[in-house]
């Protein structure tokens, strides 16, 4: 596993098309194999579309089995009028402003460590305060093509 260091990035609102996900965070991929099915369907797949996962609970804090995230893309392009967003794909949004960001890389299972880098070190170490807003991951390649030692994933915690 590496992780780089922490980097403040402002980060312009996004709209993303996304599909719920409640229990274990690990098994998200199912939401995200749900949406890839929609957009398959609707012929919105895209090669530039950057794949975003929402987390709105704290699993330290929430039962694993009630933990709530969103799988998304923002695609690189509005989605035609001709397309009507319907379950289970929904719009959610992500809020705009300063995030900590942390680069990882290595397989997903390796990600709790980085989380504590990022929320029990730098976060504590910075003088900032994390925002009343959900931390949300951008996989920046894909686990269809990358192997999980190489997989890169940025993840961006909201800044007050």
């Amino acid at each position: 596993m590496t992780m780089r260091e922490v980097v403040i990035r402002h980060v312009e609102p996004m709209e993303v098309l996304s599909v719920d996900h409640a229990g274990p965070y690990t098994q998200i991929g199912k939401a995200f194999d749900a949406l890839f099915g929609w957009l398959a369907k609707h012929n919105l797949l895209a090669a530039e579309m950057r794949m975003i996962g929402v987390y709105y609970d704290d699993p330290g804090v929430v039962a694993e089995s009630e933990l709530r995230s969103k799988a998304g893309v923002l695609l690189p392009h509005p989605v035609q009028a001709s397309v009507t967003v319907s379950p289970p794909v929904s719009v959610a949004h992500v809020k705009g402003g300063e995030y900590a960001v942390l680069r990882h890389q290595g397989p997903y299972s390796d990600m709790r460590a980085a989380y504590e880098r990022l929320y029990g070190t730098w976060l504590v170490q910075s003088g900032r305060e994390a925002a009343d807003a959900p931390v949300f991951e951008e996989y920046v390649t894909s686990p269809k093509d990358t192997a999980p030692a190489h997989l890169i994933t940025e993840i961006c915690l909201p800044l007050a």
